[in-house]
């Protein structure tokens, strides 16, 4: 397996939510230990976030549907295991669900990760590579 680096292969990634403020509350408070942030509205249906420019948008899907993510994982990149652990409990507190507590992850040298599950269903997760 080739080695992770910090180059993203992604423009953006769009995560559906028909509770944009539910949504809002879980992400603002996952993605902050992150260092990632809430870039703000765009029109009334999309909340943007990124640390310099939008990367991810939360939105209402336009077709009015429930939002289908079933089997897809967006992986967030965290400088510490203390940036997982945050994430995590940060998640837990505004209503997320636990999908894996954090901890090693065995199928990479020094991976440690958590998993949780925002208001809408779709799976997060923080990872970091860097040791304790």
């Amino acid at each position: 397996m080739a080695a992770i680096s910090g180059d993203s292969v992604f423009s953006h990634i769009c995560l559906g939510a028909n509770d944009l403020d539910a949504s809002t509350t879980f992400y603002d408070a996952v993605l902050a230990p992150l260092d990632i942030k809430n870039l703000g509205p765009f029109g009334d249906s999309i909340v943007l976030y990124g640390k310099d420019k939008p990367a991810l948008l939360v939105l209402k899907p336009s077709n009015g549907e429930a939002p289908s993510g079933n089997g897809v994982t967006i992986g967030f990149a965290a400088s510490s295991q203390a940036g997982v652990d945050a994430f995590h409990a940060a998640g837990l507190a505004v209503g997320g669900t636990c999908e894996g507590k954090p901890g090693p992850r065995n199928h990479l040298p020094d991976a440690y990760a958590a998993y949780l599950r925002d208001p809408a269903g779709s799976k997060v997760c923080a990872y970091t590579f860097a040791s304790a």
